[in-house]
């Protein structure tokens, strides 16, 4: 961003006003390129160096500047904006600054990604001066947490084990890489090598097999521990409710496993009538029972050698339970019927909609059957505590949905998106397929205005829709004016462009694509 336009621009109208933009662009289009994925960093990373700029000008700070002096100016700058920040002891040599009041006020809580431009502003400006940072956001006010506390590492030996996004400079531009980014990208390969389909004939977006999409900091994490567990034998017990994507989670940790190569057998314990689930858990012998005209294997011998996956396990009778807490402690069973003793050779993974802490406060529940699942437990939170999610579960759905039906892409609209985000999704990611699909059906054009789910407060989300799209025209004729000027100044030279932004020349190649700005028509 140009250094001129801070005369035209107050700090707090430059930053709301990138706000505004980040919050717009986090799902308006199918996210292919890293570069707009990563759009509120990248818009972050651009609005810190003029933030700087304006603070040091301020401060009356020049040339090299010490770790309290950096301290003064991000505080400055949040501060300007409507903040609370305030300067806390350092821990462990971080510099740690605390916020009790957020700049965008309760908007956060709804659009929690948000975060990542404090992230940015406050890691673009460590990077620069002091060519690291990792920034630790390590309470937050948009998850409830009554304050944010920030923590800035600018030594890279002294934070390699600290989880934060990174920021580094190089060549006179700053590159950002998300905490936990790398954990999502191994195991969506691992699974699509996995599950990748059998011909190649299948609609380009429409794959044959489970796809993971974590954009939080919480499904990362919980991508973390699947990545750490799944290679050992330990069982695993999933909790969340209906509709989180318990059972992806599941297939991720067996496509990661050492038994990836052998079959993945899910079984929903609710659904399978009491008096059945013994022979569909075992197996039975012929003569069994009334009907058991010839022997049955049971999901214990179809999944062997690979991984079983046991969902509601909480629905279990109790004479189920003790056969299944034999299976765990001796690693054997019988077929109903049987008298031969068979041997399980299976990884076992169970899931729960109910916490397991809350049944085992009641009779439903075997307490030792618990403690044999419940060696690691993954918590997956509901989508409306993960709103992170719910931008790139967007983005992610509406291509399949045009491969799928083979039409055109579609977009969602300035109103779709309020309601996306302000939608409590008491269905969880299941719900929002659904929602997709049908707005997405109905659409006429290839902008979906509605997505037909009930709000609160419709009046309110419009009057806020309409307040978003001046902001947003108006952030678009910054960055516009922004990249002109630059590239008269520059002559059409994109790096040299880049260098004085502060962001990547890839970056700004995707904002000129977008404002459908030529380079070349600037070059002498």
């Amino acid at each position: 961003m140009s250094h001129v336009l801070l005369s035209e621009l107050s700090p707090l109208s430059f930053l709301q006003m990138f706000v505004t933009q980040s919050v717009k662009l986090a799902g308006q289009q199918p996210q292919e390129d890293a570069a707009c994925h990563n759009h509120i960093q990248i818009l972050g990373l651009t609005a810190s160096s003029c933030l700087e700029a304006h603070a040091r000008q301020q401060l009356d700070l020049s040339g090299e500047i010490s770790r309290d002096q950096y301290t003064a100016l991000v505080v400055n700058i949040k501060n300007q904006i409507g903040g609370g920040f305030a300067p806390t002891a350092d821990e462990a040599g971080a510099i740690r600054v605390m916020n009790n009041r957020c700049p965008f006020g309760d908007r956060v809580k709804e659009a929690p990604e948000l975060c990542r431009m404090t992230s940015s502003v406050f890691g673009g400006i460590a990077a620069r001066n002091f060519g690291y940072a990792k920034v630790e956001l390590r309470r937050r006010i948009a998850n409830n947490d009554g304050c944010c506390e920030v923590l800035i590492h600018i030594d890279r030996d002294a934070a390699r084990d600290k989880y934060g996004d990174e920021y580094v400079s190089e060549n006179g531009a700053i590159v950002s890489r998300m905490a936990l980014e790398d954990v999502t990208v191994r195991v969506a390969e691992k699974m699509a090598r996995i599950w990748r389909p059998a011909t190649g004939d299948e609609p380009s977006g429409c794959r044959g097999g489970p796809e993971i999409v974590a954009d939080s900091l919480a499904m990362r994490e919980a991508l973390e521990a699947v990545e750490l567990v799944a290679p050992t034998m330990a069982n695993v017990l999933i909790s969340g409710e209906t509709g989180v994507g318990k059972e992806i989670v599941a297939r991720a940790i067996h496509a990661l496993s050492n038994r990836s190569d052998g079959k993945f057998v899910a079984v929903n314990c609710g659904a399978i009538p009491d008096n059945l689930i013994e022979s569909a858990l075992f197996g039975h012998e012929k003569g069994a029972f009334t009907g058991a005209h010839e022997m049955r294997q049971g999901v214990f011998e179809r999944a062997a050698g690979g991984t079983l996956f046991l969902d509601e396990i909480d629905s279990l009778p109790l004479l189920s339970q003790a056969n299944l807490l034999r299976v765990l402690q001796e690693g054997e069973f019988e077929r109903v019927g049987g008298k031969q003793v068979l041997h399980a050779d299976v990884r076992i993974i169970a899931a729960s909609n109910t916490p397991m802490d809350k049944l085992l406060a009641g009779v439903g529940f075997r307490q030792d059957l618990y403690y044999r699942l419940n060696v690691v437990p993954i918590h997956i939170p509901s989508l409306r505590d993960r709103r992170e999610d719910i931008t790139a579960l967007i983005n992610h759905l509406l291509p399949r949905l045009a491969a799928r039906y083979q039409r055109p892409r579609k977009v969602l609209g300035s109103r779709a998106w309020g309601q996306a985000m302000a939608y409590e999704w008491p269905g969880n990611v299941r719900e929002l397929e659904n929602v997709l699909e049908r707005a997405f059906l109905f659409a006429r054009g290839q902008v979906i205005d509605e997505l037909g789910v009930q709000l609160p407060d419709e009046a309110g989300l419009s009057q806020a829709d309409g307040l978003r799209k001046r902001r947003q025209g108006a952030v678009r004729d910054i960055e516009t004016k922004t990249l002109r000027d630059a590239l008269q100044r520059q002559a059409g030279n994109v790096s040299a462009v880049a260098r004085e932004i502060g962001i990547t020349p890839r970056a700004v190649h995707q904002k000129l694509r977008n404002y459908h700005i030529d380079a070349a028509a600037y070059r002498k």
